[in-house]
């Protein structure tokens, strides 16, 4: 009963002492700065000799000592002559100006005047005076002053130092741990508080069905973790999220602070580590420390590959690695000697080939959930997430924008809707149409179209023959994917482009490289069919080329004489190795093979346009007319493609 008052006198002192400072931070260190510049305005402005006007030789030689009015002549760190003039003279109409005020006389100096040098002085005044008697001559007396500026020069380090230190005092002192040059040991935490509302919870997360049934398992475990340790289960340690870049790990993340109901604290890899020694230690000790304090918690570290790289050879050589040290902090307070009962730790990467395996052993990240692309009905159910604040026409077909659309993740089709949007706003429409989803998916994956790019007509020629060699090698080739447009308008790096409508397979079989390969080479094989030339205008089609080739033989084994071996490493151990995993021998081999690959599909796809170089002239002429040909003329053309009749890879 003796407390409770005690307590509440302690928060009224306390509030008494918060409201008599007012919200600003009026300290002490503030009266100091207002009274020391109150000082030096006095002393500026009430030198006497700081608003003496400046005259020149000739004027005080002709006005002046010509007129004998010189009382003295002060000479003042052999720079300044002051010019002081005799009593009885101040009272003529051309001193008015000297006096103070109506009542007062100035005393002096008058007037100065800036000499070169003394001796220099001395002999004009010495010429000036040759006909004055010497008992009235006036004889130069010196003076050595401190001028303000001169010790302001050095009163300001001084100043500075004692300003700094009272920073440093009070930062020290404050208790309240807001001092930046004092926490950089501590980590910078965005903390969602429980009770705390967030704009994202799992409706707003479409497709990732397994995913998100795993990421909600974590939230059941919190809300009701009697339903699990009476069977004597234990809850997960941490949750490793692993997919490609924009699947949704970092919004899968947000949604579960929204939905747990407990602390999360989020922080980034990168955070951990910076120019100091230690700190990447200090700060996952501190992060620890604050999640216990309020367990149950959550903990979610992004791109946590930023900390968490394996550990090899490659720095053995170094005496300390920051890095490496807040790796072991890490995984001591993951799975350490001490107690880490009621945190969770999330964690996000898109690489985890190159992280530590002690790291992802079972005891710290017990599961690891793969975030995968969305297939065509998880792409359906992305589309209609994010078109729920957009102004949509009546005619547009999302399972269309779903079909066009595959491999793309969540964070394309977010872009792809946003840049509709945009498209739409440009062209002044009321609402979104089907075709502006069209362009902004062809903005998105191609880039902009470039209409004023200006190139020769035999440049656009050979561009319209390059395209028309792809379309009618990919239209008659069975194993390749659907063509849907051809257009010869410069778009991002590209002076033309083939659009594909790609079939989403998880196997592609020899037959299919083979014929991908041939359709590749269509535009260089065109070029040369028609204008018995080749041109640099293939790079990008013989680079994918050449990468395709070697990854069947070197990687996929599809080569018959070389046989079922793969050197392809998916652990990403053998990169720090300075030698191949394979001989000389095997080398030669794979390059030879690999020539013939792209040579034997090169001839083939030759043939196939001279059978079809009417279509492929056609085709041209069309593209130079109207530069963008859609799948309704290519049909009018080529005829309908009937895949079960095409060509099959011999």
């Amino acid at each position: 009963m003796e407390k409770k008052p005690h307590k509440i006198d302690k928060s009224s002192s306390s509030e008494k002492k918060t409201s008599d400072q007012p919200p600003g931070g009026f300290g002490i260190s503030w009266l100091y700065v207002i009274i020391t510049a109150i000082l030096l305005s006095v002393f500026i402005f009430n030198n006497p000799t700081s608003n003496l006007k400046e005259i020149s030789w000739k004027e005080f030689n002709n006005s002046i000592l010509s007129q004998h009015e010189v009382d003295k002549i002060v000479i003042v760190n052999k720079e300044v002559a002051e010019i002081y003039i005799k009593p009885d003279r101040l009272k003529d109409p051309k001193y008015e100006q000297l006096k103070r005020n109506k009542f007062t006389i100035n005393t002096g100096p008058h007037y100065k005047i800036q000499i070169g040098s003394v001796e220099s002085f001395e002999s004009k005044l010495e010429e000036a005076q040759q006909e004055v008697i010497p008992e009235e001559r006036i004889t130069l007396l010196f003076s050595t002053r401190n001028s303000f500026i001169n010790v302001f020069s050095w009163l300001i380090p001084i100043l500075l130092l004692f300003f700094f230190w009272l920073v440093i005092i009070r930062g020290i002192y404050s208790g309240k741990g807001t001092n930046p040059l004092f926490n950089f040991g501590k980590a910078t935490i965005r903390v969602s508080e429980k009770g705390q509302k967030s704009h994202i919870n799992f409706n707003d997360i479409a497709g990732l069905k397994e995913a998100k049934v795993e990421v909600m398992e974590v939230v059941d475990f919190l809300k009701n973790p009697e339903k699990y340790t009476k069977l004597g289960a234990k809850i997960p340690k941490g949750v490793m999220l692993i997919g490609p870049p924009g699947t949704g790990k970092t919004l899968m993340a947000k949604a579960l602070a929204g939905e747990a109901g407990v602390p999360f604290f989020s922080m980034s890899g990168s955070e951990f580590v910076e120019m100091f020694v230690g700190v990447g230690a200090s700060r996952v000790r501190d992060l620890f420390k604050r999640a216990k304090e309020k367990a149950p918690s959550i903990i979610f570290i992004d791109e946590i590959d930023a900390v968490g790289r394996s550990r090899g050879k490659v720095n053995a050589f170094q005496a300390n690695d920051e890095r490496e040290s807040t790796l072991n902090q890490l995984l001591t307070e993951l799975d350490g000697f001490g107690p880490n009962t009621g945190v969770i730790v999330l964690a996000a990467t898109n690489r985890p080939d190159i992280l530590d395996r002690a790291l992802l052993r079972p005891g710290r990240f017990d599961r690891h959930i793969y975030l995968e692309l969305p297939n065509k009905q998880e792409r359906i159910e992305i589309f209609g997430v994010h078109i729920r604040g957009l102004k949509l026409a009546k005619k547009v077909n999302i399972e269309e924008l779903a079909t066009l659309s595959p491999g793309f993740s969540g964070a394309d089709i977010a872009n792809i809707c946003n840049e509709a949007a945009l498209i739409a706003a440009r062209k002044k429409k009321k609402a979104i149409e089907q075709e502006d989803f069209i362009e902004a998916r062809e903005r998105v994956v191609g880039g902009l179209e470039r209409k004023s790019k200006i190139i020769s007509p035999k440049e656009k020629e050979i561009v319209a023959y390059h395209e028309a060699g792809h379309a009618v090698a990919s239209w008659y080739l069975k194993n390749v994917d659907a063509l849907v447009k051809v257009s010869i308008i410069p778009r991002g790096k590209s002076l033309g482009s083939a659009w594909y409508l790609p079939e989403e397979r998880q196997i592609v079989t020899k037959a299919q490289f083979m014929d991908q390969i041939c359709a590749s080479l269509g535009g260089r094989a065109a070029e040369e069919i028609i204008f018995n030339e080749i041109s640099s205008g293939a790079l990008n089609d013989l680079e994918k080329v050449t990468k395709q080739a070697y990854s069947m033989v070197v990687y996929y084994g599809l080569d018959d004489e070389i046989g079922p071996l793969s050197f392809y490493d998916s652990t990403g151990q053998n990169q720090a190795i300075l030698g191949k995993p394979y001989s000389e021998d095997m080398a030669r081999l794979f390059d030879k093979k690999v020539k013939e690959l792209v040579l034997n599909a090169y001839e083939r796809t030759k043939n196939l346009l001279r059978t079809h170089k009417t279509e492929l002239e056609a085709l041209a002429k069309l593209l130079l007319l109207k530069e963008t040909i859609e799948k309704e003329e290519l049909e009018t053309i080529l005829g309908t493609r009937h895949v079960e009749l095409l060509i099959e890879n011999p």
